[in-house]
């Protein structure tokens, strides 16, 4: 999942050097940490926070067939 995470974020903003993907385990639950630069945050949430649902969808349909939760957390 960090690996997906990554390559979204990185299609998305100016400054690809500054993103950085972490993940933590615990149990059946993923959450996987989504950090850019501060100037790039707003392209990642999108209007109304719509690209970041859809980076939250798409995870979660690549999740399904782990049988995980997967969390995504934009900081």
């Amino acid at each position: 999942m960090k690996e997906l995470v990554e390559v979204i974020a990185k299609a998305l903003v100016d400054n690809p050097d500054e993103v950085v993907v972490t993940e933590k385990t615990e149990g059946k639950t993923i959450t996987v940490e989504l950090h850019v630069a501060p100037s790039d945050m707003g392209k990642v949430i999108g209007k109304q926070g719509r690209i970041a649902k859809a980076i939250r969808a798409v995870v979660k349909a690549a999740s399904v067939n782990d049988n995980k939760k997967v969390n995504v957390e934009i900081i």
